[in-house]
């Protein structure tokens, strides 16, 4: 039986990192926070930049209560500015139903940013003292939920990359554990192979929903001929059109059925309700894409590339993989995995897929990735734009 070492939380969820979250409520209480979090050891800082806007702040305001609930997270400190409409007490009395410690510390009533910072740095140090005392003790891998993404994909990523990170994922879901896939954009021209590994008929028509909405957001921009819904870098690393970085892409979630869709927008943010394969509504966008898995509960991240990336995350560790032998040996500090002993035909995709579940339940122990070893804390939101949306008549309804 395959095991890790991991942090049981007060709501039964199990952690794999110990943070301390310093959440800034909007951009105007960053800087306080950010210098909160560079004077308490352990102390992570997040923020964004929609809190003063009324309107269409759900899937913000959701994402970020998940993400202070998030089992890789000890306790939260918020910090507002006081005037905004997303408020300091909404995220910490969201957060608070986890069961951890939070509170919150507003500029504008303690008296400016000298004093905020002083009283959340004391309270940060205390909630850093008392999650020290948290000791790791053995979990089945049946706890672990993981996250796939791919970015600054090239000609092997299909090839090496993903397929060696989808056998890692089998062995995953094999294992009892859950697996979250997202970059709906990059699925468009697989339809007709994902549908048909749905558990139900209701989660194949969402599936299939969720894709022709996002090729139909995509064409709305009337750049397909120039770009072919595709980046630069994946034309100048070989790939041609969508559906062939797709038809390499979806083959990072394994082989096994779908069993939901998770709807991630103004009107609804779901986790998983079971163990097994879900594919969350979202974007494709590399950091974003990457907070909304975790905040649906993915403890780790598993990132393919062909190209090269440098991408980390706040609270999750972000393990990178490439299946191009040049970017392995131009971005060792980078790269945590290389997937392009497949290329060279010195290993199986399956003998790759294990390393990389081995490595999983190492980085899930405790274990440093390349990312975090460099420090790397990226954070950002992504919101769906409801205005578009109801143009073209696309999403998911309340």
């Amino acid at each position: 039986m395959s095991s890790f070492m991991g942090y049981e939380r007060p709501d039964g969820s199990v952690g794999v990192r110990n943070h301390i979250l310093i959440m800034a409520t909007m951009e105007c209480a960053w800087e306080p926070a950010k210098k909160i979090a560079g004077l308490v050891e352990g102390a992570v800082v997040v923020g964004h930049s929609y809190g003063c806007r009324a309107e269409e702040n759900s899937q913000v305001v959701n994402n970020l209560v998940a993400i202070g609930q998030h089992p890789n997270v000890a306790a939260v400190l918020v910090v507002g500015l006081g005037c905004e409409h997303l408020t300091a007490d909404l995220l910490a009395d969201g957060i608070s139903k986890s069961g951890k410690p939070v509170e919150a510390v507003v500029i504008q009533e303690v008296g400016g940013s000298l004093k905020a910072i002083e009283r959340g740095a004391e309270i940060a140090r205390r909630m850093a003292a008392e999650a020290g005392k948290a000791q790791r003790r053995a979990f089945d891998a049946g706890e672990l939920v993981v996250a796939v993404k791919c970015g600054g994909s090239d000609a092997t990523s299909g090839l090496a990359a993903n397929p060696a990170v989808g056998a890692a994922m089998d062995l995953i879901l094999e294992a009892g554990g859950t697996v979250i896939m997202t970059e709906v954009h990059e699925m468009i021209g697989t339809e007709h192979l994902l549908v048909k590994r749905a558990a139900s008929e209701e989660v194949a028509q969402k599936l299939r929903k969720a894709i022709l909405d996002e090729e139909r957001r995509k064409a709305a921009l009337g750049l397909v001929s120039e770009t072919r819904f595709i980046a630069k870098g994946n034309i100048e690393g070989g790939l041609t059109t969508i559906e062939e970085k797709a038809l390499g892409g979806i083959t990072k979630g394994g082989t096994k059925p779908i069993a939901g869709f998770l709807e991630n927008n103004a009107h609804r943010f779901e986790k998983p309700k079971g163990k097994g394969f879900y594919i969350q509504e979202g974007t494709h966008i590399d950091v974003p894409c990457v907070t909304h898995m975790v905040a649906a509960g993915a403890q780790l991240v598993v990132f393919t590339t062909g190209r090269g990336s440098t991408v980390g995350h706040a609270i999750a560790p972000v393990i990178k993989v490439t299946g191009n032998p040049i970017t392995y040996e131009r971005m060792r500090d980078d790269m945590d995995i290389n997937a392009s002993t497949v290329i060279t035909g010195e290993e199986s995709i399956e003998a790759v897929g294990r390393r990389i579940f081995e490595e999983i339940l190492e980085v899930a122990s405790g274990k440093r990735t390349k990312s975090e070893a460099l420090g790397y804390r990226e954070f950002a939101i992504y919101k769906l734009d409801q205005r578009v949306d109801r143009f073209l008549g696309c999403g998911f309804g309340p």
